[in-house]
């Protein structure tokens, strides 16, 4: 994308509100024209005082053609910043919103870190541009091509030396531009980069500490704000050339002004207000062509940032709603697995073939080796993932059929890591279901048997828990997530490692929890730890991505296949008696 395309497509956010936009514009080319005026009348008072004439009317003009300009700026500069105030919020609330849409890959492969700068950079780069353009910018262009009729008018002569001047701005900036391209991008990858590692350090602070990398992260951070010193070194050389060269050209300007000027008017050719008008005009211009080419050099430096934040709002998500989606009507939860399959991009990696029923109330255990699929295949029942070839349906309807908020409505999930806000705990529950009453997330936490820690928390329910739940023990965070889950009520239920890498006693008490949550649901765990889908009414065992055994808890173990051998690794027996299942429906 080209710069002019960026400046295009940048000025064509303001059409929300492009009558103001355009209102702007206009009172932007008549500050230009009154901008204009002055260096002319400046011109005519100093021939009127020369020849002894009355040049009090000649100043009144002057003064109240400056009063308006001051006043139509100052309009101007406040409508301005409301403006593109209220456009940056905007647009990065749309960006916020693409950001969260795109799938899990996008994140993980850019990381966090690198997509926040790009949304904060890029709102704060588009900011400035409105801002800069409405204010200043348009303005300063219109005044520089207004100025060169009416100084050919004056003097032919004295607008080439003017014209000079705007050719010797625009060549440098041009050379200077195709000079530090490519390096203004180098620079851009290297920010990305600084933040990106920025992000991952701070959300591993732990992990840093425990293992005492203080040292090692300080260095490689380091090391990589050297690099970025290093690309930006050179692009800082160019634009401090053109600095010195553009100011050279405004004072050989200046120069041959006055130089030129003193001849002319030694001929009788220029009067003396003229020369001062031309004085005025080349200072006006100098400034013009200050503001446009310092504008058009933070637009190069920042067109790498734009690109990679228009980037962002091009992405295309790869989960997209059908044409004429329709609501998924409130389910009973029975759901199939229809010879399914999907593989990751660039990857061998995925499942093949998956075929399954699972009915209303149902409970299906989904084991297996690490990287065999098990995430994946559930990925894939929440529209995270949409698979390559098969169909998975609830209650006879095709998933990809309906619409992804009503489908992940009547999809509760308990994850290994609980997945938790830097919010309150009430907040964190009430994600389950934002409309609902404090007595109902009490009732959910009770049932969860969080609600006796969290009244032992300071301020209870209005604990703030910290980034990802810092505050809590690894239980508590589980137990919340659950209540989440209850609170939600919905009729499908994913459990995925909800019980991994706790102790024993806490791990009982998740576990009653757990079976609160799924009486009356249909319900699919992915487990580790065998004791825990024990009581399935039927276990799926997937390798390299494919079932290849299925059945009960018992008849899988006396088939001694390999989920008998997980079984006599992790040191699990068949029960000798059937689990109660102590529980009753949360309704």
């Amino acid at each position: 994308m080209t710069l002019v395309q960026l400046y295009q497509r940048a000025l064509g956010l303001l059409s929300a509100e492009k009558t103001l936009a355009l209102w702007l514009a206009f009172a932007g080319i008549v500050i230009a024209i009154v901008q204009l005026a002055e260096p002319i009348l400046f011109g005519r008072v100093v021939d009127a005082l020369s020849k002894g004439q009355n040049a009090f009317p000649t100043i009144a003009l002057w003064a109240a053609i400056g009063i308006f300009g001051i006043i139509a700026s100052t309009v101007v500069a406040v409508l301005s910043d409301r403006l593109a105030h209220r456009r940056r919020l905007a647009v990065m609330g749309s960006a916020f919103e693409q950001a969260i849409t795109l799938p899990v890959s996008y994140h993980a492969e850019r990381g966090s870190g690198a997509v926040v700068s790009a949304i904060l950079w890029g709102t704060d780069g588009l900011f400035w541009l409105w801002l800069s353009a409405l204010r200043e910018q348009l303005t300063a262009l219109v005044g520089i091509i207004l100025l060169v009729p009416t100084a050919i008018s004056m003097d032919w002569r004295m607008a080439v030396i003017l014209a000079g001047l705007a050719i010797a701005y625009t060549v440098l900036n041009v050379i200077v531009i195709r000079k530090t391209s490519s390096g203004q991008d180098e620079v851009e990858k290297y920010r990305y980069g600084v933040s990106g590692r920025v992000g991952d350090v701070l959300g591993n602070v732990l992990i840093v500490q425990s293992y005492g990398r203080l040292a090692a992260e300080v260095e490689a951070m380091r090391g990589m704000m050297g690099q970025l010193l290093n690309a930006q070194y050179p692009v800082l050389t160019w634009w401090g050339v053109l600095t010195v060269l553009q100011r050279a050209s405004a004072t050989i300007t200046m120069v041959l002004v006055f130089s030129v000027g003193a001849v002319l008017a030694a001929r009788g050719e220029l009067s003396v207000g003229e020369i001062v008008a031309f004085v005025a005009f080349a200072n006006l211009l100098i400034g013009k062509l200050d503001q446009l080419s310092s504008f058009v050099v933070r637009i190069h430096q920042g067109a790498p940032t734009l690109r990679t934040f228009f980037a962002l709002l091009d992405e295309k998500a790869t989960i997209v709603e059908a044409p004429g989606a329709l609501a998924l009507p409130p389910a009973e939860g029975a759901v199939a697995f229809d010879d399914v399959s999907y593989r990751f991009p660039k990857s061998d990696q995925g499942i093949t073939g998956i075929s399954f029923s699972a009915k209303p109330g149902e409970t299906f255990a989904i084991v297996g080796p690490t990287g065999s699929g098990k995430t994946t295949t559930l990925s894939l029942l929440q529209r995270l993932r949409a698979p390559d070839s098969g169909r998975i349906t609830i209650d006879g309807h095709d998933i990809s059929s309906v619409t992804l908020d009503s489908l992940r409505h009547q999809i509760a999930v308990v994850f290994q890591d609980a997945g938790l806000f830097n919010r309150s705990i009430a907040e964190n529950i009430r994600v389950g279901r934002p409309g609902a009453t404090d007595e109902e997330i009490e009732r959910a936490a009770r049932l969860a048997e969080a609600h006796d820690f969290i009244m032992r928390k300071p301020e209870g329910y209005a604990f703030v828990i910290g980034e990802r739940g810092a505050s809590l023990s690894g239980g508590e965070r589980q137990r919340l997530a659950i209540a989440r889950a209850i609170l939600k009520d919905a009729p499908i239920l994913m459990l995925d490692e909800a019980t991994s890498a706790l102790d024993a006693e806490t791990e009982a008490k998740i576990k009653r929890a757990l079976d609160a949550l799924r009486r009356g649901r249909t319900t699919f765990i992915i487990a580790h730890r065998l004791s825990t889908v024990a009581n399935a009414d039927q276990i799926i065992v997937l390798d390299h991505g494919e079932i290849v055994e299925r059945g009960t808890f018992r008849s899988l173990v006396a088939d001694k296949g390999l989920f008998a051998r997980m079984v006599a690794e992790g040191g699990f027996t068949v029960p000798t008696e059937p689990v109660q299942d102590p529980i009753a429906r949360v309704e």
